[in-house]
Order: C-alpha cells, then structure tokens, then sequence
C-alpha cells in the first residue's frame, strides 16, 4: 500500500525530470529550426485574421489587424468568423475596426460556425459575407440578465447590506428582486442600445430598419434564410471565400501572412508538449 502510494508521488516527479530536459531541448531545437526558415520568404499579399469565441474585449482582433497593417505588401484580408457574440461596447469596437481596416483594402468575412449578436455586428463591417451551408446567423438584439439569490440567502441566514448613493446605483443587483423602477430604466436603456444595433445593421446591408420583426429580434437564421433575409450575400465554401477576397485585392496567386516566428514556436512547443504529456498520463492511468 505504502509503495502505490509513493508512486502517486514520485511517478509526476519522475516525469519532470525524464522530460524537462526534454522539453527544454525541444524548445531549443525548434527554435534553431525556426530560425533557419530566414526571414527572405515570400512576401505575402492577403490575411487571415480570426474572430472566434465569445467576444468580451477588442484587443485580440485589434492587435491582429495591426500586424496585417504592419505589412504594407498586404492587400487583402479574409475575416473568419465562429462566435456567438458577446459584450455589446467590446462589439461596437470590433465593428469600428473592421470598418477601418476595409478603407485600406478589401474585407471578406467567411462564417465557419456562428455569426450571431456581437460577431454579426463587427462582421457586417466587411465588404462581402460568405457562410457555409450549415452556418447559424443573426441573433440581432441585445440582453440585460441577471440572478434573483434573495431565497437562498434567506435560507442559509445570509443578509446583504451596503450604502449606495443614486436611485439607479444598485441597478442589476442579484441579491434582491428588481423594483418595477429599476425594470423600466433597464428596458429603456435595452431598447436604445436594440435601436442602435438595428439601425446600424439596416444601414451597413441596405435593408429597412422598420422590417427590423422580419430579420431582427435576436432571432437565429440558417444560411438559406439569412440569404434570402440579405444578412449574408453569399452561401459558399472556404475556397470561394477566398476566390472573392482574390478577385476585390486583385491577387492572383495568395501568399499569405504568416504568425511571427515566436508564435509559431510557441504553437509547436505547447502542441508538442501536450502530446508529450498525453501519452505520459494515458500510460500511468492504463
């Protein structure tokens, strides 16, 4: 009993140092063979850049738009797309973005998954919108949510107390039920973010903001729908995405923009490390 329970132990130490060592070689090497790939490649002409995930801030896709910035030989950018939305001032600035970035070259978003709420709104932004056959697009409105915990704290004998200065300040709270007042204020301040939201949709794909029942209202679309709704412009695949991006840029043979050579390590090390790590854990276990 005592030796299996020594093993719990000893074998994780063990594997830190049959493989640190390892890992800090691999790092090493790859690094050599990064370095070795020179920096005299092609010169890319188009982008990738991606907006995937729940969106709660803009710096990523910021940050991924400046480096296509950053190489003026760039004449192109294809904007993949698989989120469901997020935070609605984190949206409004990936909108911005986008909008900033298509003044300088042609913008094509491709749908892979979900283009709903937030990830419509900085999508729409782009010249052209392309979605394969299964994608979900839409959700065009806005939420304020919250929790109602006032029963349970009754029951454990928990009591919130505070000091709040400003009728409005305690507006959302989840230790107490909404007053009817700060239900109002809430619904109103929705509606003008929803206006905002709808206008701004109504006027980046021409449609009639007062047809907003029809293709607003947070409801979800398929991709035939969302064609026929004029919220996509095209239901494709990933290659005639790319096709349309060539055609706007002029581009007749893509080269595309790499990740700089410390991200791609860093890719190949994380990638190689968990395999590592893997088949370490998938052994001990068996």
């Amino acid at each position: 009993m005592l030796a299996k329970l020594a093993k719990v132990f000893t074998t994780p130490l063990d594997f830190i140092t049959r493989y640190f060592k390892a890992i800090v070689l691999l790092l090493i090497v790859l690094f050599v063979l990064v370095g070795k790939e020179g920096t005299q490649g092609p010169t890319p002409n188009l982008a990738k850049v991606y907006l995937y995930g729940p969106i709660f801030e803009s710096e990523t896709l910021r940050a991924q738009v400046q480096q296509v910035l950053a190489n003026p030989s760039i004449k192109g950018v294809l904007l993949l797309i698989d989120s469901p939305g997020g935070s609605i001032s984190a949206s409004v600035e990936l909108n911005d973005t986008i909008a900033e970035l298509r003044k300088k070259m042609p913008v094509v978003a491709y749908v892979q998954g979900v283009m709903a709420s937030g990830s419509y709104y900085a999508g729409m932004a782009a010249d052209a919108i392309y979605t394969n056959r299964g994608a979900l697009v839409g959700s065009i409105g806005v939420i304020f949510s919250g929790v109602d915990i006032q029963a349970l704290m009754d029951k454990v004998g928990i009591k919130s107390q505070g000091l709040a200065k400003g009728a409005y300040k305690e507006v959302g709270t989840f230790t107490r039920a909404w007053t009817d007042k700060e239900k109002q204020y809430l619904d109103r301040l929705l509606d003008q973010e929803y206006k905002m939201f709808v206008g701004d949709v109504a006027k980046a794909r021409k449609l009639d903001p007062t047809h907003a029942p029809d293709f607003a209202e947070g409801k979800i679309f398929n991709a035939k729908e969302a064609l026929d709704l004029h919220l996509i412009d095209h239901i494709g695949t990933y290659n005639q995405a790319i096709k349309a991006l060539q055609t706007l840029s002029h581009v007749k043979t893509p080269i595309w923009l790499q990740k700089d050579r410390l991200d791609r390590l860093m890719d190949k090390l994380l990638q190689s490390s968990t395999q590592v790590l893997g088949r370490y854990l998938g052994a001990w276990l068996h």
